[in-house]
């Protein structure tokens, strides 16, 4: 499977580097390939290191502005125009997506891609990997939208918050009918 996952390329401490790292390795061990924004810097590289290492393949989608980043070992590595070019090739090239932590840049990433899915302009299963509860307060939000209204479809059908890798990774294989 294809997953694409959404993430900082900022220098984190353990509480988000070392659950990265264990789903990184679930998902290279598990023979999935890893859709990321490509960086070979900050928890993407650490992402990206865990799942070659556990014999992933990686395909990074960069961005012009970023290209210096890019990790040059990728088994494929496209560089978009633009952001709004990149979300696009992203979700082009993925089965599913996990949502880990990040800055404004992976909040603007979720949400486009749930407002896609809110439409209908992609069935993918999206799971919000919740790692030491860094999305209570989405998930609070979310839950509010949907009981005042704002949602037309359960917030069950858009999104999957998990706690862990190992449930996310679950979730993405049981939508997909690999369990």
């Amino acid at each position: 499977m294809n997953i694409c996952v959404f993430l900082s390329a900022a220098d984190l401490d353990d509480r988000y580097t070392v659950p990265a790292r264990e789903f990184a390795e679930l998902l290279g061990r598990g023979g999935h390939t890893l859709v990321w924004g490509g960086s070979e810097s900050g928890l993407m590289k650490v992402v990206a290191d865990g799942v070659q290492a556990a014999g992933g393949r990686l395909v990074g989608v960069s961005v012009d502005f970023l290209a210096a980043k890019a990790r040059e070992n990728a088994d494929e590595m496209v560089i978009a125009r633009d952001l709004a070019e990149r979300k696009a090739l992203l979700l082009e090239k993925s089965d599913a997506i996990v949502i880990m932590v990040g800055g404004t840049g992976t909040l603007d990433e979720a949400t486009e891609i749930l407002e896609l899915k809110k439409h209908g302009k992609h069935t993918k299963p999206v799971v919000l990997l919740n790692t030491a509860g860094f999305y209570d307060g989405l998930r609070q939000q979310f839950q509010r939208m949907e009981d005042e209204g704002f949602l037309p479809l359960p917030l069950t059908d858009l999104v999957f918050f998990a706690k862990d890798g190992v449930g996310a990774l679950a979730y993405l294989e049981e939508s997909a009918g690999l369990q």
